[in-house]
């Protein structure tokens, strides 16, 4: 009986030693062997996240960054189509594909404000209709066009693919505003007051129905959805628009009802450019544009070379054009889409810094078409649109000998024949093949000596034999 005893107690004993496993766990007193491991990923899943990380790297070129730096020599680093880092010594990832860009520049891939025909017969619905084939695109990148507006979007120029084209959807909303059609000015502006009351009742009820949940929302009946998008800032009011008065009343209507308008054309904005910076114009101009001045008039008027540096001492940010948005292949050769690099020089000798000149065709209009936190300067964390040039974008002779867009070479100055035959890239000298059994050439060895001039050159270090009259003997 007593033994019977003794062994339910040690069975008890078992029983709790067992159940108190879990309490010295969570004291940090369970056993090594019980500790459990992280599950490591499969084969399939690292081999896909190595996948993931596409490295590209411009390395010895002269990275101009559009926002005033300049790194001589430098390399930038791309990962996945965004930008990494920009600077010297930088580790390159062995697998990452390179482009060695010495000699040349970097400069951000041009942003063309507004364009026709280089996506293809594109329509609204870009997604579908964009022609990555169009050889229109192609002229556009040897131009150095990575970006382009399109109706009232903003579309990268990606070849042999649409993935991500479309980087901005809905950007401008038109408006109109002439002097020759006063009944159109006085209208919009009573869409602009409706638009403005409801916005304010708006408000005013967000507030109230806090307390009141009973409030019935303000009725929106009779109020322009598309001015109300511009008074909230989700689109941007486009004018199209020369004269003097005309670009007043703009700049009037802005500043009253609070929104920043874009004005297209803008040929007499240097009249007024005080009134354009103080309303928050940005224009887009054409610096070749020629306008008489209208001799009723008794102020200063007309067309101006000095136009884009008067409105940009102004306050205006200013994003050039050329006349033409197309590619003319049929007569206005030097004033369509292709010279667009050649229009901000003839700003600058208006008097634009050359600065201000580059961010014309990159930064603003990116800056305009709502897309410069992708493209339009190169940073970190940026889409690597990158166009490599022989010498400085806004000279009549540089030519672009890669564009990249998303970290891709999109196109190769040599590979296209467009220009690959005016001033083709020096290549280096392939290297000669030796055959088997073939001694190969001496390195130390000049590239004009033959083989005899090297035997007579190990001739002459031979000491030369004397005879007994102490005199070099003499070869008969």
């Amino acid at each position: 009986m007593i033994q019977l005893d003794l062994t339910r107690r040690l069975a008890l004993v078992a029983t709790l030693a067992v159940s108190a496993l879990p309490v010295l766990a969570q004291d940090g007193e369970k056993p090594a062997e019980t500790k459990e491991k992280p599950a490591e990923p499969a084969d399939g899943e690292k081999k896909k996240e190595d996948e993931e990380e596409r490295w590209f790297a411009i390395q010895n070129g002269d990275v101009y960054t559009g926002t005033g730096e300049v790194l001589r020599g430098a390399t930038l680093l791309a990962k996945n189509g965004k930008i990494h880092s920009i600077g010297y010594d930088l580790y390159v990832p062995p697998d990452a594909k390179t482009l060695d860009a010495k000699g040349f520049r970097l400069y951000p891939g041009l942003v063309a404000i507004s364009s026709q025909g280089l996506l293809g017969n594109a329509s609204s619905d870009f997604d579908d209709t964009i022609d990555p084939f169009n050889s229109r695109m192609i002229l556009a990148l040897g131009t150095g066009i990575t970006t382009t507006g399109a109706g009232t979007a903003a579309v990268k120029l990606k070849r042999f693919s649409v993935d991500g084209a479309v980087v901005n959807e809905k950007i401008f909303s038109s408006f109109s505003w002439s002097n020759s059609n006063p009944r159109v000015k006085g209208e919009l502006r009573d869409k602009f007051v409706a638009a403005t009351n409801y916005l304010r009742e708006y408000r005013e009820w967000q507030r109230k129905v806090k307390d009141d949940k009973t409030l019935a929302e303000p009725n929106k009946r009779g109020v322009d959805n598309t001015v109300l998008a511009v008074l909230q800032g989700e689109q941007t009011a486009k004018f199209v628009s020369n004269d003097r008065d005309e670009l007043l009343g703009i700049a009037h209507l802005a500043q009253e009802f609070g929104f920043r308008p874009v004005i297209e054309g803008c040929q007499e904005g240097w009249t007024i450019a005080d009134e354009l910076g103080r309303a928050g114009v940005r224009a887009i101009i054409t610096p070749r544009d020629r306008r008489a001045k209208d001799e009723r008039q008794v102020l200063a008027g007309g067309a101006s070379i000095e136009n884009a540096a008067i409105l940009h001492r102004a306050g205006v940010p200013v994003a050039i054009t050329p006349a033409s948005e197309g590619v003319d292949l049929s007569g206005l050769v030097g004033r369509d889409i292709m010279h667009l690099p050649l229009e901000p020089g003839f700003a600058v000798r208006g008097g634009l810094p050359e600065r201000a000149a580059l961010e014309s065709i990159t930064i603003v209009p990116a800056r305009i078409l709502g897309i410069s936190h992708r493209v339009g300067s190169l940073e970190i964390g940026k889409d690597c649109d990158v166009i490599v040039t022989d010498g400085d974008v806004l000279h009549y002779k540089t030519f672009v000998q890669w564009a990249v867009v998303d970290g891709k070479v999109a196109y190769d100055k040599e590979k296209e024949l467009f220009f690959a035959h005016i001033r083709p890239r020096p290549e280096a000298a392939a290297p000669k093949k030796i055959d088997a059994g073939e001694t190969p050439p001496d390195p130390d060895a000049k590239p004009d000596e033959t083989d005899e001039d090297v035997e007579k050159k190990d001739g002459e270090d031979e000491p030369e034999e004397k005879g007994d009259g102490d005199e070099p003997k003499k070869d008969r």
